[in-house]
């Protein structure tokens, strides 16, 4: 077995038991307890002088304990020991709760380290329960770690002690080749993994960080290059331009600069010979469908069928009627879904396989084996986030190297474009069409609930209508409106005689699909639901939409909901409900009122929530990061990619010697990912 994935429970001073607290933590290997790295540090080399404290601030203390420890019980089971510190000018309490072991290691007149969170009460500075070590440490930095019950930092990190020699003992060799890591000042593999683990200082921990920040994003980086490097095929389908005029002809409006730019992206990589591999990524409403239009036709015109998948049988409904509207007899459209019956498929099938029809929309129908195309030119995805790396090349296999457009309405930072769609080439739509209304934003808490049902009542009196979306689905999620037991009390009180609908995650599709459709034609006045119509159809008709707890939902999420409304001629308007008393809550929310642009609050939630939160990354496929920070770590992950690319140019598939324990870092890093194997 390599030593690298020896179990856990193999480690000296782990054992059965031990182990299954260790796979709560995800350490399952030595390779995974070598890698469990520190999310922060313990300074106890500077000292901040009792008179300096703030209150609120953690602080290591270095005071004489001034007088001997006194004990209260003060119930059963609960035992409060107290002292004073002092540093020579100032005097500090400390309270130690449940811990005689801690209070009789305090002697009257000795000098101690006390590290802790302060408080002012009384005219006195306090520390409770602080970490307390002697006056002179021979690790005065000191890694702490994420824990789980039952086990104890001192124990992790001497079994992380004990699995460092075998994961040396097992290593073929640093990973990043010499020549890259001396370009960029890097340290050692193995400098990195005992330092970041067991530093002599601050400098070492930091030096081994960013050695392990930089080795991190560059073999995902390594692994997205390879991705833009097999997927980059030769292919013979072109198409033939000179039919762009008639396309335009047959719109009813123009195109918007951005709209234009894009389709020449997507031209460009038609004509190049090698299959397209493109990102059309815009915002709500901004006519991404009319850039995948112009090249449905262009495809058609040169004799290939195209298939557009949307991840709802709605959305791919309403792709169908927009393109068979817009192409007329000019093309024949054809719509592929699960809800068609036995007889309706197999016909349809027979359609595609024969090459009776040019463009198919559909779902994830299109995936099954038994759906041939005659010569598929071109694969769309909309709403790409929905869709993995896996489910798009299942359908481009359907084809003989055909081209791949992938769209999505969710505006992305640079920062995680590089990463989420890094084997793809990327345009942006950052023009909205002539014509569109600003939806006006509001920000109000609870109290407002009276108004906000008036003002909604006037809109669906005057035969408009509106979405309520609330956090969680069913009561006992939290404090959180729930929409199951919202909507019963709104159709009881406030809109008692209105028409009321409720959708949620948990229905069954064709219930989904029939509460969407009735919102659709109208026949529902006001629409109670979760996020799942953050992806949904459009409903000009649908002018506000109100939600609840809404610092509970991410900023581009809130950017999605509200794309909902604003999507005919009447004024729209989205109100947001909540309590929340936290600043960066407020902070989130006021980036909402103030601006509409969704890449301004892509870059605003990145910065304020940070990348674990966005755009819930892990539905993507992603590798997660152990180290690396996406927000914090732009420049190097620029500098990380611009090396794995030069890398993958030299030896595509990591073949080389030299290459192969990179090879085998970025087959470990992805093969825990479903669906973004590489090979």
């Amino acid at each position: 077995m390599n030593g690298f994935d020896m179990d856990v429970q193999f480690i000296k001073g782990v054992g059965e038991q031990r182990a299954k607290l260790l796979n709560k933590l995800g350490i399952y290997t030595v390779y995974d307890a070598v890698h469990f790295y520190p999310r922060r540090y313990l300074d106890f080399s500077v000292f901040t002088p009792i008179a300096a404290l703030q209150p609120g601030e953690t602080a290591c203390v270095k005071a004489v304990v001034g007088t001997a420890v006194s004990a209260a019980r003060i119930r059963q089971g609960m035992t409060i020991y107290k002292t004073i510190v002092t540093d020579g000018d100032c005097t500090m309490h400390i309270v130690i709760f449940n811990s005689q072991f801690a209070a009789q290691r305090l002697i009257e007149g000795e000098t101690f380290l006390f590290y802790g969170k302060v408080t002012y009460s009384n005219g006195s500075f306090e520390m409770a329960n602080p970490l307390i070590e002697p006056e002179t440490l021979p690790d005065p930095f000191r890694p702490v770690y994420p824990m789980t019950a039952g086990l104890y930092p001192k124990q992790l990190s001497n079994i992380i002690h004990n699995a460092i020699p075998l994961w040396e003992a097992a290593s073929p060799g640093d990973l990043i080749p010499d020549a890259i890591r001396r370009h960029f000042s890097l340290c050692h593999e193995l400098f990195a993994i005992k330092n970041i683990h067991f530093p002599k200082s601050k400098h070492d921990a930091m030096v081994a960080r960013r050695r392990l920040i930089f080795e991190e994003l560059f073999v995902l980086q390594c692994g997205m290059a390879q991705l833009r490097h097999t997927e980059r095929v030769k292919t013979n389908i072109r198409v033939a331009t000179d039919v762009l005029e008639a396309f335009y002809a047959l719109l009813p409006f123009s195109l918007t600069g951005a709209q234009q730019r894009a389709i020449g992206d997507c031209v460009s990589d038609l004509q190049s010979g090698t299959a397209m591999n493109r990102l059309v990524q815009g915002d709500v409403g901004s006519g991404k469908t009319m850039v995948a239009a112009a090249l449905l036709f262009l495809m058609a015109k040169s004799g290939h069928q195209s298939a557009m998948m949307a991840p709802t049988e709605l959305l791919a409904k309403q792709h169908y009627e927009t393109l068979c509207k817009l192409f007329g007899d000019t093309l024949s459209v054809v719509l592929l879904t699960g809800s068609l019956t036995p007889k309706e498929k197999r016909t349809v099938k027979a359609a595609i396989a024969a090459g009776d029809v040019q463009i198919i929309v559909g779902t994830h129908a299109l995936l099954t084996e038994d759906v041939q195309f005659a010569s598929l030119g071109l694969v769309v995805t909309d709403e790409q986030h929905r869709f993995g790396v896996h489910q798009r090349s299942t359908l481009s296999e359907k084809g003989c190297a055909p081209h791949v457009l992938v769209m999505s309405a969710t505006p992305i930072p640079r920062t995680l474009s590089l990463i989420i769609y890094g084997d793809l080439d990327i345009s942006v739509i950052d023009e909205l069409p002539k014509g569109r209304q600003q939806i006006r934003t509001y920000v109000v808490d609870s109290s407002y609930h009276a108004r906000v049902w008036a003002f909604v009542r006037q809109h669906l009196d005057k035969g408009l209508q509106a979405y309520i979306v609330c956090p969680a689905v069913e009561e006992g999620e939290g404090d959180l409106h729930a929409a199951t037991d919202f909507s019963k009390q709104l159709a009881k009180g406030e809109f008692a005689g209105y028409r009321v609908g409720l959708l949620h995650g948990k229905l069954k599709p064709k219930d989904k699909a029939r509460v969407m459709e009735s919102f659709a034609s109208g026949a529902t006045q006001l629409l109670v639901a979760t996020t799942v119509i953050e992806v949904g159809i459009d409903v000009p008709n649908a002018v506000l939409m109100v939600v609840e707890n809404a610092e509970r939902f991410g900023l581009s999420q809130l950017h999605q909901l509200r794309g909902r409304v604003g999507r005919g001629s009447e004024q729209s308007f989205c109100i947001l409900i909540s309590d929340a008393e936290g600043e960066t809550a407020k902070e989130r929310l006021a980036v909402m009122k103030q601006t509409s642009n969704g890449f301004a609050i892509a870059d605003a939630d990145l910065r304020l929530r940070g990348p674990g939160d966005f755009f819930g990354a892990r539905q993507h496929g992603l590798p997660q990061m152990k180290i690396a920070d996406l927000l914090d770590d732009m420049t190097t992950l620029k500098e990380a990619k611009a090396a794995a690319d030069e890398i993958i140019k030299e030896d595509p598939q990591l073949q080389l010697p030299a290459h192969q324990p990179l090879n085998d870092a970025v087959q470990r890093l992805f093969a825990r990912t479903k669906g973004a194997a590489l090979n």
